[in-house]
């Protein structure tokens, strides 16, 4: 029977990493060839305590036995706030599965960094490179990879698994379409759209995306034009995949994770159709 896949999701990384889950074929796009993505962002001001450190909230996280060194090799501006970091990776026992993390280890930063791989497993066995998509925030790992990483820095690796996956244990399904909706606050900040764009001309029929902007304030261009929807990602676009069929994959930050998760509850989507994981 044909199985369409929705993902919902906030960041490029993660629609990234959960891509080659489902097709875990092709290599140098794979992680980004069968993969769809949805974002709705939440109204309202979030209050919470303390937030726990990136080690404290994956504590329970089976992390590999493998802690490798790794030099940056690349650092590419994604976007004004995201920076793409190219890692030559030492250990050539170091691998990772799709939807798998790192936790990354900084000389003489106390804190660890929690990211999620955005590379397929096939370019680190083709090359020994590994990448990360690194948003810029406060947090210190990240701090210092928007301030401080130069050519040559070297940290540490190690893998965290992917909570809640099993390998091999598929639903029975075959593959059919995948939806994919990715939302920003502008097109400058829709990371990796020229793939995308590339994806569906490779796979017409097959992957459909649709580029939502919600603080647009320049002309879009004209490549894109006919891929996006000015405001939000609306419940009409989430009912209109509801079947017995279509999975739902969900990323970004947990209060978001909670309202799409209850939204889709809503609108008759049964809960085992619904994946998400929340560990940063």
């Amino acid at each position: 029977m044909a199985h369409t896949t929705v993902y919902v999701g906030y960041t490029v990384p993660q629609l990234l990493k959960g891509a080659s889950r489902i097709f875990p074929s092709h290599s140098a796009l794979g992680v980004l060839r069968h993969s769809s993505f949805y974002y709705c962002t939440v109204n309202g001001t979030i209050k919470s305590k303390r937030k726990m450190d990136h080690l404290e909230r994956t504590a329970n996280n089976f992390r590999q036995e493998v802690i490798t060194q790794a030099k940056v090799c690349g650092i590419t501006n994604e976007s004004e706030t995201v920076k793409r970091l190219r890692l030559a990776i030492a250990n050539k026992d170091f691998t990772f599965k799709a939807g798998q993390w790192v936790d990354f280890f900084i000389p003489g930063v106390s804190v660890v960094g929690g990211f999620s791989i955005c590379s397929s497993p096939g370019l680190l066995e083709r090359e020994g490179i590994l990448e990360l998509a690194v948003k810029h925030t406060v947090h210190p790992p990240a701090h210092w990879i928007h301030t401080e990483c130069t050519l040559d820095s070297e940290v540490a690796l190690r893998v965290g698994d992917l909570h809640g996956y099993q390998e091999g244990k598929g639903n029975g399904h075959k593959l059919g379409t995948v939806k994919l909706y990715y939302s920003a606050k502008n097109t400058s900040e829709l990371l990796f759209k020229k793939n995308i764009l590339g994806l569906m001309n490779t796979f017409p029929g097959k992957i459909t995306c649709c580029f939502h902007v919600t603080q647009q304030r320049s002309q879009i261009c004209k490549e894109l034009q006919p891929h996006v929807t000015e405001g939000r990602i609306s419940e009409k676009d989430l009912e209109k995949h509801v079947s017995n069929n279509t999975s739902w994959y969900i990323c970004g930050p947990p209060p978001m994770i909670e309202s799409i998760s209850k939204l889709l509850s809503n609108i008759g989507v049964p809960g085992n159709r619904v994946f998400f994981e929340k560990w940063w």
